[in-house]
């Protein structure tokens, strides 16, 4: 079984920071990609950034230059740093990812989400 522990959200002031990490554990053979998404009220749950396993990132044009997506292999986690942040980065922040299991399948998994609230 596999676990994604998330932790860092918040209320934050406009132009405030946060820092969001998720702690992977269970019967992982290799991690792939990680990501976070986020889903605000009332709307689909959007991709905000990604990290492959060789480092190549991806970030939503909504956030890109104001928050930063890190992996720390041997730890099992992924972070994201979120700078500068706006009302409109309201939401559930969810932590993804892919994974191989023992026998080679490609597997997805979601973790709870933890809300982070930017209003002054």
């Amino acid at each position: 079984q596999v676990q994604l522990v998330e932790s860092g959200g918040g209320l934050v002031q406009p132009g405030g920071s946060l820092r969001l990490s998720c702690a992977v554990s269970g019967s992982i053979f290799r991690l792939n990609a990680m990501g976070w998404y986020r889903q605000a009220p009332g709307k689909e749950r959007e991709l905000a950034a990604r990290i492959t396993d060789g480092g190549s990132t991806n970030y939503a044009d909504s956030v890109k230059g104001r928050f930063t997506i890190s992996r720390d292999n041997a730890k099992n986690r992924v972070y994201l740093q979120m700078n500068s942040l706006k009302p409109e980065d309201t939401a559930v922040y969810y932590c993804n990812v892919e994974a191989y299991s023992r026998n080679n399948l490609l597997l997805e998994y979601w973790g709870q989400g933890t809300q982070v609230t930017v209003s002054s």
